[in-house]
């Protein structure tokens, strides 16, 4: 076991928790147990007994716990997939010290030595073989799937679909990065200012979260950026303006009550970087005139009509006469049509 490299185990019926044994195989460099039952905490110790360890998929599985901070001293990790768990608690500050995942080759070192000597072409063989087995070679995204044909492109951090809680921690140091994938959690706290440094990132999913503020105006740097995916949130203010942001559809951004400008249909009113949460009536004071008119009219008509009447004797008299002539051919239309209907009842 001291010399084996690759564990793919995935897409089986496999429980318990992280296998112990892992301890004994100080070279690995992948592990695949996605989409298995596994269940409770991950080890403490894989930050010391798992030096070497590149690539780690534990996708749809019953971790839960908190992720452990002795993961940031796996310093050869580039790729890691702990999504569709139960994990909770906050983001480790620790995964900004994932040091392969702050290079921009992309490769960690294990991974270059594998690939750069022959001794290492059977490691690389192997690797290649388990990733690629029976599935297409790729990460998923909200949205979209990413195809990656090279290893040393896999650099990935998916921790969705968990319970993760607090506010995301300053990663933009991991500039290596080409998928980041944080949504369907309970994450709060602004957007890092310093995520516009990732300047591979080919696809970000921070929807379905708590997060607040603004949009980062130095997310318009990232102009390799493919698929992105911020609904859902309670972000506010304009969104950048630049040749990136405006290139996503309005869906990526609904479900943030505040934000406002292209491409959502709403404008920000003004100079403001705040989206409107009503319509602009004034002070009132054009209502109340309204309402006051009205009623001054009203009373002068009726004072009108009555000092007519007052003053205006044959006015008053013809207004009687109209009134009584009125209700008298009133009174004999009622009775004709009665009349009318008890003769045809007593006919029927």
């Amino acid at each position: 076991m001291h010399n084996l490299n690759v564990v793919n185990l995935h897409t089986n019926n496999l429980s318990g928790e992280f296998p112990r044994v892992f301890q004994s195989c100080p070279n690995l460099i992948f592990v695949d147990l996605s989409y298995n039952i596994f269940s409770g905490d991950l080890p403490v110790w894989m930050g010391v007994k798992l030096p070497y360890l590149a690539m780690l998929r534990l996708r749809y599985n019953m971790f839960s716990g908190q992720i452990p901070i002795e993961i940031g001293k796996i310093r050869e990790l580039q790729f890691l997939d702990l999504a569709h768990n139960n994990f909770s608690g906050s983001m480790p500050n620790s995964l900004v010290n994932l040091s392969a995942m702050a290079r921009t080759s992309g490769h960690s070192d294990v991974l270059y030595y594998a690939f750069s000597n022959k001794q290492g072409a059977h490691l690389y063989n192997s690797v290649y073989l388990s990733i690629s087995f029976g599935e297409t070679l790729s990460v998923l995204t909200k949205g979209q799937q990413l195809v990656f044909f090279y290893i040393s492109d896999m650099v990935v951090l998916d921790l969705s679909c968990n319970s993760l809680t607090g506010v995301i921690p300053d990663i933009g140091g991991l500039i290596g990065l080409r998928s980041l994938n944080l949504s369907l959690n309970s994450l709060s706290g602004a957007i890092p200012e310093k995520i516009g440094e990732l300047k591979q990132l080919e696809s970000l999913d921070l929807s379905n979260n708590e997060l607040s503020g603004e949009i980062p105006s130095s997310m318009t740097a990232l102009t390799s950026l493919s698929h992105m995916n911020l609904s859902y949130n309670n972000l506010s203010g304009k969104i950048p303006t630049g040749n990136q942001l405006q290139t996503f559809d309005a869906s990526d951004y609904i479900g943030n009550i505040g934000l406002c400008g292209y491409p959502l249909t709403n404008n920000c009113t003004g100079n403001s970087s705040s989206r409107p949460t009503h319509v602009d009536h004034g002070d009132g004071s054009e209502d109340i005139s309204l309402y006051l008119g009205l009623a001054v009219g009203y009373v002068l008509g009726l004072w009108v009509v009555f000092c007519v009447m007052l003053f205006k004797k044959r006015w008053r008299t013809v207004y009687f006469r109209f009134i009584e002539g009125l209700q008298d051919r009133i009174y004999l239309a009622v009775v004709l049509r009665w009349a009318n209907l008890k003769r045809k009842l007593g006919k029927t």
